[in-house]
Parts: C-alpha cells; sequence; structure tokens
C-alpha cells in the first residue's frame, strides 16, 4: 500500500486505490485551494462543503450551459435539461418537493421486494453487470415496467449515463441520446397505457403532484433510473469491498440480514460511491475568506468532508453502529438528493441477495478489484 504513488489531483483520487490518506492532507491546507491545470477551486472540510451547498450565488451547472455541449439539442440534453438534480431554477425547484416527498412516502418493503426480483433476473451475469443491473432493474420494477422489458431497460439507462460524463466518446454520446428517447417513448406509453398501481412511483408523484403527470415529471422518474445507476452500483460494489477488506466485519455480519443498513450506511460515509461534485459561480461571492467571481467553478470533495475528524470522531475508522453518523455524499440542505433513502434501502436489498447467493467476499479479496474509468463516481470492477 505504501508503495503506491498518491493520486495527481482531486479528480485523480476518485478510481485510485488509496485515495484517503492524500484527502486527509487536502483537508490540512486552505480551506478553498485552487487547481490551476483542474481549473477548480477544491474544497475538502465539511464546514466548508456545507457552507458552499448553502451559497445562493452558486449553481449546479454553468450559467452558460444549463446542457452539455455535447448532447445539446439532442433526446439526451433534453432528458438532461429537465432533471432536478442536474439543474437550478423555479421549475425544478417546484418539481423538487413533489419528488422528495413521494420517494418519502415510498414503502420500504416496496423497494426490497422489487430488489428480490430484480435478483432473480442476474443469474449467471458477471458480479460487475450484476451490480449495475439490480439497482436499475429494481427501480424499473417499482416504476411498473414490464418484467419482459427490464434487460433492455437496463441497457438502455447504462446508455444514457453516458452522457454525464466528460469522458464519453462520440459514440457514446449518439447511443445515449437513442437511449433517452427510448426511455422516455417507452415510459410515456407506461403512463398513459393504464392508471398506476398502488404503492408504484407513479402513483406516489401523482398523488404529490395532484395533476396529470407534466412531462418534466415523467422525466425525473426516467431520470431515477439513471441516478440509481452509477450512485447505487458503486454503493453496493463500495459495499461488498468493505466486506472484504474490513477485518471480521462479514463474520460479524453472519446471518445478521438487520445489520445490512448500518454498513451500507457506514460505506456511504467512509467509502462512498460519489466521491465529488461540481458547483459554478453566477455571482460575486465569498466563501472561507476567499472571494470568487463569476465563472468560476469549484470542487466539493464529498468523500473527503465525510472524512473531516470535525464532522465525524474517529473518521478513518470503519464504525458498522456508529453513533449519530453524518454524511455528505448525498448532499445536503435544500441540494440534498430526494432518492438517498432509497438507495440506502436498494443497497442493502442488495447486498442482502448477493450474500444470500453465496457470494464468497475473503476470494472478492484474493481476486482483487480495481475502478472503473470516472471523474467523481467509485465504482469497483472486481477482478
Amino acid at each position: 500500500m505504501n508503495s503506491i504513488a498518491p493520486p495527481t489531483d482531486a479528480i485523480a483520487a476518485v478510481t485510485h486505490a488509496h485515495p484517503y490518506s492524500w484527502y486527509a492532507g487536502l483537508r490540512r491546507g486552505p480551506a478553498l485551494v485552487f487547481d490551476p491545470a483542474l481549473r477548480l477551486w477544491i474544497a475538502s472540510r465539511a464546514d466548508v462543503v456545507r457552507e458552499l451547498f448553502a451559497n445562493a450565488a452558486l449553481r449546479v451547472r454553468p450559467a452558460a450551459e444549463a446542457v452539455p455541449r455535447a448532447v445539446a439539442g439532442t433526446p439526451a440534453g433534453e432528458l438532461f435539461g429537465l432533471l432536478v438534480r442536474m439543474n437550478d431554477g423555479a421549475p425544478h425547484d417546484a418539481h423538487k418537493p413533489v419528488l422528495q416527498r413521494a420517494l418519502a412516502s415510498l414503502d420500504p418493503g416496496a423497494a426490497q421486494a422489487a430488489m428480490r426480483r430484480a435478483a432473480e433476473g442476474t443469474r449467471g451475469m458477471s458480479l460487475c453487470d450484476t451490480v449495475f443491473s439490480l439497482p436499475v432493474g429494481a427501480v424499473a420494477r417499482l416504476l411498473g415496467f414490464a418484467e419482459r422489458d427490464l434487460p433492455q431497460v437496463v441497457r438502455w439507462t447504462r446508455d444514457f449515463v453516458a452522457c454525464l460524463s466528460p469522458l464519453s466518446d462520440a459514440p457514446q454520446l449518439a447511443s445515449a441520446s437513442l437511449a433517452a428517447a427510448e426511455l422516455m417513448d417507452r415510459f410515456e406509453a407506461l403512463v398513459d397505457a393504464r392508471p398506476a398501481p398502488d404503492g408504484s412511483l407513479v402513483a406516489a408523484v401523482q398523488a404529490e403532484a395532484s395533476a396529470p403527470l407534466s412531462r418534466a415529471l415523467r422525466a425525473n422518474l426516467v431520470g431515477l433510473l439513471s441516478q440509481t445507476c452509477e450512485a447505487t452500483a458503486g454503493l453496493l460494489g463500495n459495499s461488498l469491498a468493505a466486506l472484504a477488506r474490513e477485518p471480521g466485519l462479514r463474520r460479524r455480519i453472519g446471518d445478521r440480514m438487520e445489520l445490512l443498513p448500518a454498513l451500507v450506511a457506514e460505506v456511504a460515509r467512509h467509502d462512498p460511491a460519489v466521491h465529488n461534485t461540481r458547483r459554478f459561480v453566477v455571482e460575486a461571492t465569498g466563501v472561507a475568506g476567499q472571494a470568487l467571481a463569476p465563472g468560476d467553478a469549484l470542487l466539493l470533495v464529498l468523500a473527503a468532508a465525510n472524512r473531516d475528524p470535525a464532522l465525524n470522531p474517529a473518521p478513518a475508522t470503519f464504525e458498522l453502529m456508529r453513533a449519530e453518523r453524518r454524511c455528505l455524499g448525498f448532499g445536503h440542505g435544500s441540494h440534498g438528493c430526494p432518492g438517498q433513502a432509497l438507495a440506502l434501502s436498494l443497497a442493502a436489498a442488495g447486498l442482502q441477495a448477493l450474500l444470500a447467493s453465496g457470494l464468497d467476499t475473503e476470494a472478492l479479496l484474493q481476486r482483487g478489484w480495481h475502478y472503473r474509468p470516472s471523474v467523481n463516481v467509485r465504482i469497483p470492477v472486481f477482478h
């Protein structure tokens, strides 16, 4: 471990084997530090990250580029532009509370049942494909997609998330647009064909909206598939890595599946899926004594903030039953992720399904893993 070179910057840290000592050094430095190569202000302390989340002068997207240029004017760009997690503004502010209330009202048992059914459809898949397919398949069931359509919905979703990454090439972006169009068309037909079943996500959103579902709300329900895809795959994969890596953790869990939600919650703090998020300055402001100008960009290093001793005592220690656990990986305040509870529930249920199938976590450690290329999401690829 000590012979591995440290990350070269905060983006390289996302997929580095051991980034947390480097993150600790970053936290010990200035509250905001400018990286000229990345052209980003870097924030790694918990207090500064929370201050940035609350700052009204910052936006999720650059003022002049609400949709990434690479997909502007395409079906993928249209879908991206409607998602409340990807944008700011009055329309998004109106839709976000509806989604938050609907997701909060969802029966956790329904999510767990959907995950158990999703697990039945992953037999014979590689573990890496399974960690992606399980959560997307479960959310697709909660949205009401027919069983026969689920494998295709998973493929379209994985294609669509390519438009969210600056690492994607032209063929991947073209596939993302085709996938976005197909997902929206299929979901629109699904919603219009019959009343939403009781207990479904569609029914929950309709109840909160008190009106027929707008295209924007329909897009955000489809967006749950993409938001689930990488973030929950990373949470599930990193939970498996924790079981393999942490001494005695698998034995302590044993058959006590009721401990899995606590395990997933600690993984979300200790080794999260989402390592960073960006914010863009739209009007002059100051943070931690640093003046920021319109056009400045910031990288909020959530994985470093989660291990800030001011946020969590003994932050480097993996504590299954940690008291008053605090986690910034799902955002904070008005920028909190509406799907946090669903993501944690799906990851715990997926972990239970994998362990019940006889997955050997000790063998995972022996074979090892690396991380998928990404600028913000940490997803293990098991060898």
